[in-house]
């Protein structure tokens, strides 16, 4: 959560449901194709493939209108010249190799630890830190980019588009029909359509990234490895809860292990394992150094505890809780359903805790659950909700003009719900100076395997992190049981 949006933004209109918040993590709903990066928006020419025009960064007169948008949503552009030439090596290549060489380009690294890469029509494309982080070589960073160059070739967003206003209509006439099974029917028949549409881009582009890749002299099985390691991420990063989620077929994006088994298949009917380069050494020194996870000015979530130096705030959630930063909240989910929102708003020092929630921002306020307490010296105040079949226990704490505000939501109401509440309020506190000095953001630092070296032994060099040993493998591309070969480059993160 940013300093700068406390204090900034307005009360909030609606109470969203805990899915809701959840859904809030992933931002712009992205190709999420391969990985996701983020660097200084070079401009990649027809004419200038090269490494060095490709770092240039020139102004785009023709930016696409949702450029803006989009780098907003991720957190900004990373800066990082390191960081850059790393991708500039696949990017310069790539495009020399695609299937419109003519076609201008321009690469965005965004500021954000998602895992995600996506493309405009415009040739905008955008990579974020976090899947630069989690790619284990140069070959790996150039499938993302020649899958995202293959929907720009192809044009798939304008054939998508043109797929969804025929939807459009059909879902008119569907709101018309008499016969509701007829209007079920015909609105379940275009939503498939559209979504095996939608799969079948992918999969082309995967196909035409595989070409590409091989094209360009990097390893073409390097996509097939990377959407391994992204599968890998997300496992280590679910929480233990259950969640529903729709039908691979109903998705849309072909399921993770099919687009492995096809990506797989593509690169074999170029050759057998071990073709073309991959360029792993140059590419990880190129990362020493690069942040990870969350960006200093966000805050830094630690285990189960939300530390913010420039707000010079901490809370810690419950056990079962997992955290998440985003760049307007703090969010958290558990494995029994419920969910909690985190932010600052400004306050006028003669409104009061108590006027504030009751001043028309949460929708289904029962008025009588309003009451006020302290949390050590700052004055706070907590109430309840009821809305679309959810219960919110919300409480707020000021601190000057700002009031922090946790949102607790669970469809079942009961003690749980307000001991979380409960829990979290009475851990906020502020940072003494000394700990905000110690606040280091996460780095990833590139380190040799020894001889004899384990997992866990490199492992345990890292800091600021829990399962140390499980985001190694992660990280390094190492199945359950691997080992990393001595005299190997891996990746360790630390707050040091």
């Amino acid at each position: 959560m940013s300093d700068r949006d406390v204090g900034r933004r307005g009360g909030v209109r609606h109470l969203a449901a805990a899915s809701a918040f959840v859904a809030a993590l992933a931002g712009l709903a992205g190709c999420s194709s391969i990985g996701a990066l983020g660097t200084a928006d070079p401009l990649i020419s027809p004419a200038g493939s090269a490494a060095s025009n490709v770092l240039a960064g020139a102004a785009n007169p023709s930016l696409d209108p949702e450029h803006e948008r989009i780098v907003a949503s991720y957190g900004g552009v990373y800066d990082d010249p390191a960081a850059a030439q790393a991708v500039a090596r696949a990017v310069g290549r790539i495009v020399a190799a695609s299937d419109d060489p003519s076609q201008s380009y321009r690469i965005t690294i965004l500021n954000s630890p998602a895992i995600n890469a996506f493309a405009l029509p415009s040739g905008n494309l955008y990579v974020t830190r976090g899947l630069i982080g989690l790619a284990g070589d140069t070959s790996e960073v150039a499938a993302v980019i020649a899958h995202e160059m293959a929907h720009v070739t192809a044009r798939h967003a304008v054939a998508r588009a043109r797929r969804a206003e025929v939807a459009s209509e059909v879902t008119k006439m569907a709101n018309v029909m008499q016969d509701q099974d007829a209007q079920r029917l015909a609105l379940a028949s275009t939503q498939l359509s559209l979504a095996r549409f939608s799969q079948v881009q992918e999969l082309e582009a995967d196909a035409v990234g595989v070409r590409t890749l091989a094209r360009a002299g990097f390893d073409p099985f390097a996509a097939s490895r990377f959407l391994t390691s992204m599968a890998r991420f997300a496992e280590y990063r679910a929480s233990r809860g259950s969640s529903s989620k729709s039908p691979d077929f109903l998705s849309s994006h072909p399921s993770t292990p099919e687009r492995i088994s096809f990506a797989v298949r593509s690169a074999r009917e170029i050759g057998a394992p071990g073709i073309g380069e991959q360029e792993r050494e140059q590419y990880l020194k190129g990362l020493d150094g690069m942040v990870y996870g969350d960006d200093p000015s966000e805050g830094f979530v630690r285990g189960r505890s939300f530390l913010h130096k420039g707000l010079g705030i901490q809370f810690t959630v419950p056990t079962g809780y997992t955290l998440e930063n985003t760049t307007k909240a703090v969010l958290a989910t558990d494995t029994q359903g419920m969910a909690m929102r985190f932010d600052g708003v400004s306050l006028t020092p003669d409104t009061s805790l108590a006027a504030y929630l009751g001043s028309g921002w949460i929708n289904g306020l029962v008025a009588d659950s309003i009451s006020t307490t302290a949390i050590g010296d700052l004055p706070a105040a907590t109430a309840t909700a009821r809305a679309d079949g959810w219960t919110f226990r919300i409480g707020v704490v000021r601190r000057g003009r700002t009031v922090f505000r946790f949102i607790f939501a669970a469809q079942e109401e009961g003690a749980l719900l307000d001991t979380a509440l409960a829990d979290t309020m009475s851990g906020f506190r502020r940072l003494t100076a000394e700990e905000s000095a110690r606040l280091r953001p996460l780095r990833i630092h590139v380190v040799r395997v020894k001889p004899g070296d384990t997992v866990e032994r490199v492992a345990e060099q890292m800091s600021g992190i829990d399962r140390k040993a499980d985001l190694f493998r992660v990280l390094n591309g190492l199945g359950a049981g691997e080992a990393p070969e001595p005299g190997r480059l891996v990746k360790i993160v630390t707050d040091g």
